[in-house]
């Protein structure tokens, strides 16, 4: 008797930024596996090309874009090229990210507030700008950003990752809202900690074995692109499991 496997993202088409590593390449595996055709964008052709083996490996297949999303004029490009192709998009995920520099607020230089700004915050606005007429072309457009505990908790030295991530939470909440009458869902992901690069350049002296993997938190990038997923401008916490509303201050 042969055994049918589900695939709840069959026939969709999903953009997935930072794919090449760490997070981002265990969203893009968890969804090609559910049966999506991934869009992977990363700096790294390599790498890249390491992730469609492994795409193929699991029974789908995938696009590589080799961009730096800092080059704006690119992502407008993609934007064109998947309407050519799809003429539509179901899925995004905004992974990408950079730590900036731990240092307290006057001593970041320029280049680094500035580099921080653009990936974090300016790039993903320009994801949503070149994406957003494609995604409301879907019957259940998803779009999911990786945010972090960061964002609200502010601490000493975290300045650009922190400030950076503040923004990109205000942003991905307002597009929910210009999106609530629409078949989009507008979401953020916070992972809290995980065995990734970035983390171990943020706390060098942490045991990594002590932390969940990437591949841990990959399915539930699945479940909040699925079209059955209801929820939108809310942060998906990872650490608890929860769907977090954001509150006004007392």
């Amino acid at each position: 008797m042969t055994m049918t496997i589900e695939k709840p993202l069959a026939g969709r088409v999903a953009v997935v930024t930072g794919a090449s590593r760490g997070i981002g390449r265990a969203a893009a595996l968890a969804l090609a596996g559910a049966g999506a055709h991934v869009v992977a964008v990363a700096r790294t052709q390599g790498a890249l090309e390491e992730l469609d083996d492994a795409i193929q490996g699991v029974g789908s297949s995938a696009t590589l874009v080799p961009l730096d999303l800092t080059d704006y004029d690119a992502i407008d490009r993609l934007g064109g090229a998947i309407d050519a192709r799809w003429g539509k998009l179901d899925i995004v995920v905004g992974n990408a990210g950079i730590l900036g520099a731990l240092m307290p607020l006057g001593h970041i230089t320029p280049k680094v507030w500035q580099q921080t700004i653009d990936i974090n915050v300016t790039a993903n606005w320009r994801l949503i700008r070149s994406l957003d007429p494609l995604l409301r072309r879907s019957d259940a457009g998803r779009a999911i950003f990786v945010t972090s505990g960061a964002a609200h908790k502010c601490k000493a030295y975290w300045g650009p990752y922190s400030i950076s991530k503040a923004a990109l939470d205000a942003m991905v909440r307002t597009y929910a809202a210009e999106t609530e009458t629409t078949p989009i869902r507008a979401m953020l992901l916070s992972p809290g900690p995980l065995r990734t690069a970035m983390r171990r350049s943020a706390m060098p002296g942490e045991d990594p074995e002590t932390l969940k993997t990437p591949e841990d938190l990959a399915p539930h990038f699945v479940r909040l692109a699925s079209p059955d997923w209801t929820e939108s401008g809310k942060i998906f916490d990872f650490p608890t499991g929860q769907v977090l509303a954001f509150r006004p201050p007392e």
